[in-house]
């Protein structure tokens, strides 16, 4: 016979109590970082990792002790700045803006496979002065433990400038960033990873404004279609546009199929193509061999 009911919603009830003890021992830890770092500049993109890193160190350390850092370049989409500025602001939290240099480093805009080591090492020299001006005692990101498994080569950069991870100290993963964000009321709970704009051109492919320029507004543009995950990767004349699975059928019909070939060849593309694979997170690494790509 099937157990009653009650019993199973007492299995259920006690799974999720577990789960939600887990991730509040993981939240207590991160609190205890921020305490025992005093006061800190948050490297801030207004992305749901550096978001709720914000959030918490805010509620642990009070906004006195606590300041949003967002680096801007060439390769910060303007949409992203304003984010950061607005959402800085409503969470109570003094924003300042860092112009950072890595567009005048050879290295960074050859684009080879470490590319953002070269972005973040500019990130946080920058960031390290600041915090040694402002009498902080250090600087935090949002890298969270899932980061640590996947090819993030500006996480090298972060530990060479001791860099803190808040959110990989205490052990949260994305899944768990989202929850406590959700928790929160943050707006960023389910916000799209936003990475910058250069991760978007073919590796090799030296990096220049004008090829930024062009992927930010076909993505804009893709964007103002309710297509809010999406990805426009740069080989050349060529865009290769990445969605969701489940969106790829809705943009193959005649009408958006058309609307976008003409948008992306005005913005200055010759070939438009959409990947049949779909939207996926580091996909210009994948035509590397695990030799190229340090592995």
């Amino acid at each position: 016979m099937p157990e009653p009911y009650g019993a199973m919603s007492g299995e259920v009830l006690a799974t999720t109590q577990l789960a939600a003890s887990e991730l509040d021992l993981k939240l207590a830890r991160m609190r205890d970082i921020f305490r025992s770092l005093e006061r800190v500049a948050v490297a801030f993109s207004a992305g749901a990792d550096s978001t709720l890193v914000l959030k918490v160190a805010l509620d642990t350390l009070g906004p006195q002790n606590v300041v949003a850092v967002t680096g801007r370049s060439d390769s910060l989409p303007a949409a992203e700045l304003e984010a950061a500025r607005e959402l800085a602001a409503e969470c109570g939290a003094e924003h300042v803006v860092l112009d950072t240099e890595e567009f005048s480093d050879p290295n960074y805009l050859a684009n080879p496979i470490d590319r953002c080591y070269y972005c973040k090492d500019e990130l946080y020299s920058k960031l390290a002065a600041f915090v040694a001006e402002r009498g902080l005692k250090a600087a935090v990101n949002g890298v969270n433990r899932d980061d640590l498994k996947d090819w993030r080569p500006g996480i090298r950069a972060a530990e060479e400038h001791l860099v803190r991870a808040p959110c990989a100290e205490a052990g949260l993963t994305k899944s768990e960033v989202r929850q406590l964000s959700a928790r929160f009321g943050l707006p960023t709970f389910d916000k799209p990873a936003t990475p910058c704009l250069s991760s978007r051109v073919q590796i090799g492919e030296p990096i220049t404004p004008g090829k930024l320029r062009m992927i930010e507004r076909a993505e804009a543009f893709l964007r103002s279609l309710g297509l809010r995950e999406c990805r426009v990767r740069h080989h050349g004349q060529l865009a290769r546009i990445e969605l969701p699975p489940d969106r790829l059928e809705e943009v193959m019909g005649p009408p958006l199929r058309t609307l976008i070939d003409a948008k992306l060849r005005e913005i200055g593309y010759t070939w438009v193509a959409v990947d049949l694979r779909g939207f996926r997170s580091g996909s210009m690494v994948e035509m590397l061999t695990p030799a190229r790509r340090g592995d």
